[in-house]
């Protein structure tokens, strides 16, 4: 079985600027991320974005204009990505098991790339974010400080996060073995 890392893209991969990012001049890429993306993905996990983009429901953009930021995002991390999944549904409009808190696209991923949800991660900045992960046994990070639950481990940011998950790889691997 493969690990992943789910990743949140508001506010974890891209800066989340209060409203709908949806437009190539407003998707601005976190400090880092390439960086952290590239050690990730050096160390063996799946990267896979898991992302609600209710604005496409609500009519305020197209699935074309998130794929759009999808690709700069791709451009800019040197193409690390595995799978970018969106879920374009508004509990206003629409339900789907796809939207986040629901585990839909963490499902679709670890079915599709044969994840052990045991040894992935997601690291989001939200608690539906976690919440998602928890539903489908997925241990998480929250990021940042715009979420006001109360939930450990939280960290400032994905290099952070992304430090956190390389630290717990070493000590499994350096786990003593007993026969």
């Amino acid at each position: 079985m493969n690990q992943a890392v789910f990743l949140d893209r508001d506010g974890v991969l891209n800066q989340e600027l209060g409203d709908y990012v949806w437009t190539p001049e407003r998707f601005l890429i976190v400090p880092g991320v390439p960086q952290s993306l590239a050690r990730l993905k050096a160390a063996g996990y799946y990267l896979v974005v898991v992302t609600n983009q209710a604005g496409i429901a609500k009519g305020l953009y197209t699935r074309a204009d998130v794929l759009a930021c999808h690709e700069l995002l791709q451009q800019a991390c040197g193409h690390v990505l595995d799978a970018l999944y969106f879920a374009e549904n508004h509990p206003s409009v629409s339900e789907s098991i796809f939207r986040k808190p629901d585990s839909g696209m963490l499902e679709k991923a670890i079915a599709r790339f044969q994840l052990d949800p045991a040894r992935s991660w997601i690291v989001g900045d939200r608690a539906r974010d976690l919440q998602a992960g928890a539903r489908v046994g997925v241990r998480g990070i929250l990021v940042g400080h715009a979420e006001q639950a109360a939930y450990a481990p939280r960290v400032a940011d994905l290099v952070a996060a992304t430090e956190l998950i390389l630290q717990e790889k070493v000590h499994a691997v350096q786990a003593p073995r007993y026969s």
